[in-house]
């Protein structure tokens, strides 16, 4: 018998390994929901008993096992874990009852006193995974346990043995340029780092928050200036990895987007050097987003077509057929193209793309200094030079400018 005053002792904390068990979660609903994806992650067997469940758990099948159906006790035969997840005390009341006759623990949305587990609040930083319970004061522990991983994430705690430190390379994507757009993954990079070769676009606030100990080396690629050859570059990360070192090779965007990123991959690879890949938010999605115009509309743009516009047209060594892209009636978006726009407007237009088509030059979307320029394919260089357009700009083209921004447009 549970002593008289159950309410006032303490839980004991402990973390289940749930990977190849049977785990019940009796209902489908929100809250079952929201219970499933953290039980799936532990590789738990999930099975769902419930005569309907919400689209996103429907969605999850075969990941779980659905039985449609009401709670029969037998349910819990051969189970660790229980979760009884209905809107029905008197269901979750059967479920906790037959969980306690074959001695499984089991958790209740509705009634945390009859219940025999409770459900912490738990985040994941690097190795660690932190787990908060309030005695039934879920919004205290959940609101805790963020502020221990916000901590852990900007360093405020200190995260030694958190994180992988394994010598090799990391090819980090850091997003458009705003340090709240980076990933999870990309601050647990750069936290494990004993070195950073960081590009100019890399969001350099976050360099600030490096360890004293941390080498920083800069390989900024200025447009029509100063630039770290590529294969300089690569003889440097390979370099400080063979020395044993952690190096994380810090880049704005994506790798991949434009990014040499998988050359990176090439060269450790063929000096057998340990690399792996943290993606990047792609400027090319993000910027635009920010500033409020999408890519593709219903009815408007059925397809956005990524193009680097480091040559110009008819460039000897462009791999773009610009006439091809012209006959496109979807959405255009142009990286490193600032010097070439003019040239790219007039190739387009000359293939059949309306003159009046509507054009966006974000210019350092996500910064501080974001500004942009409304124009249309047959006014673009005149309006870039109005406006003294400077790299770093992503150029949007398509109709999905005017439905975004019809004030810039007549009759938009």
């Amino acid at each position: 018998m549970p002593p008289a005053d159950q309410d006032e002792v303490r839980p004991y904390p402990i973390g289940l390994r749930l990977r190849g068990r049977r785990v019940v979660v009796v209902g489908g609903g929100h809250v079952a929901q929201r219970r499933v994806p953290g039980l799936l992650a532990a590789g738990a067997d999930v099975v769902v008993v419930s005569p309907a469940v919400t689209p996103a758990l429907e969605g999850l099948v075969p990941e779980i096992a659905w039985i449609e159906r009401g709670f029969d006790e037998h349910d819990l035969d051969e189970a660790w874990y229980a979760v009884a997840a209905t809107d029905d005390p008197g269901v979750n009341a059967a479920v906790a009852a037959a969980a306690d006759e074959r001695r499984i623990f089991c958790s209740r949305a509705d009634d945390a006193r009859e219940a025999t587990a409770w459900t912490m609040a738990s985040g994941h930083h690097g190795s660690v995974t932190v787990a908060v319970v309030g005695n039934r004061e879920p919004r205290q522990s959940a609101a805790l346990r963020d502020e221990i991983i916000t901590a852990l994430r900007d360093g405020h705690l200190s995260t030694k043995g958190a994180l992988d430190r394994s010598p090799g390379v990391v090819l980090v994507g850091g997003g458009p340029g705003d340090p709240e757009l980076v990933t999870v993954a990309a601050r647990h990079a750069l936290a494990s780092a004993d070195v950073v070769v960081a590009d100019r676009l890399a969001p350099r606030e976050l360099l600030d928050e490096l360890g004293p100990h941390v080498e920083l080396v800069d390989v900024a690629k200025l447009p029509r200036g100063r630039a770290a050859a590529q294969e300089t570059i690569n003889e440097l990360i390979v370099a400080r990895a063979r020395e044993g070192k952690r190096v994380v090779r810090f880049k704005g965007g994506d790798n991949f987007v434009f990014g040499r990123g998988f050359e990176e991959i090439e060269a450790c690879t063929a000096a057998g050097v340990p690399v792996t890949v943290v993606p990047g938010l792609s400027s090319a999605l993000a910027v635009p987003a920010r500033a409020g115009i999408p890519v593709t509309h219903r009815g408007v743009a059925h397809e956005f077509t990524v193009v680097s516009g480091h040559l110009p047209p008819g460039h000897a060594e462009s791999l773009v057929d610009w006439d091809a892209l012209a006959r496109l009636r979807g959405t255009l978006v142009l990286l490193m193209a600032v010097e070439n726009a003019p040239a790219i407007a007039d190739a387009l237009v000359a293939g059949g793309r309306p003159g009046t088509t509507p054009v966006a030059v974000l210019v350092e979307g996500t910064l501080p200094g974001e500004r942009a320029t409304y124009s249309t394919l047959g006014t673009l260089g005149a309006d870039m030079d109005r406006d003294d357009v400077r790299p770093p700009a992503i150029i949007v083209i398509g109709d999905v400018v005017r439905v975004a921004k019809p004030e810039h447009y007549a009759g938009g």
